[in-house]
């Protein structure tokens, strides 16, 4: 924990950015740094994950169902009190991301159904202190995907991660619900390398609103 008394201590604490990241790993690293509880969306626990990846069209829909209503219930069981009661609550998704694979994976009808259904489960969250916005462009996502094996990725295609990484561009482009870190993680390992996640860790702690870029040049 930060002994300065000016340094920036969120409470609530997003880290997103698109598969293959790394979010889930340094969300858990941030929640152990910082003594508080990572909240993982376990994607390996959805049961159309698999089938996805192989045929999008095919399970689109209930794989964004089974997304939505598992993170709704996450955040609802979530009260107050846990959040800042022993150090931050780390997230690895936030719920204003659904309707962006939602508009990427489901036809006209299929949207128009999941909306409905959002509209009456999201629940009504309040913004992070802090997203960290994790980017990496789509070949390299798609090494660090294979290299970690898991079996129900095997199928991600490059064009989809393409079309994701766009996605998430224009998604947090507009985003201003909360103050928004933006990492280049190209070349850039947090969850792996010390060194960066001390510096990641400083950029955190900064007392700073607003938008900020951190583009770590390697020596």
């Amino acid at each position: 924990m930060p002994t300065d008394p000016t340094a920036f201590a969120p409470r609530y604490l997003v880290v997103e950015g698109p598969i293959g990241v790394g979010k889930t790993s340094l969300a858990q690293r941030l929640a152990d740094a910082l003594g508080g509880m990572a909240l993982l969306e376990q994607a390996d626990d959805n049961p159309f994950l698999e089938r996805f990846y192989r045929d999008r069209r095919a399970v689109a829909l209930p794989t964004q169902l089974h997304f939505l209503f598992r993170r709704s219930r996450q955040l609802a069981e979530l009260g107050p009190g846990e959040r800042g009661h022993a150090g931050p609550v780390v997230a690895d998704f936030m719920p204003e991301k659904d309707p962006l694979f939602a508009a990427l994976n489901l036809d006209a009808d299929e949207l128009a159904l999941y909306e409905q259904v959002r509209a009456r489960f999201a629940p009504d969250v309040e913004p992070p202190d802090l997203v960290v916005y994790l980017q990496a462009p789509a070949d390299i996502l798609i090494d660090r995907i294979r290299r970690r094996g898991r079996p129900q990725e095997a199928a991600v295609a490059m064009a989809y991660l393409q079309q994701l990484v766009d996605a998430y561009t224009a998604f947090f482009h507009h985003y201003d619900r909360s103050p928004l870190l933006i990492v280049n993680a190209a070349d850039f390992n947090p969850v792996e390398r010390d060194d960066d996640f001390a510096l990641l860790l400083d950029q955190i702690r900064e007392p700073r609103g607003g938008r900020r870029y951190f583009n770590p040049a390697r020596g």
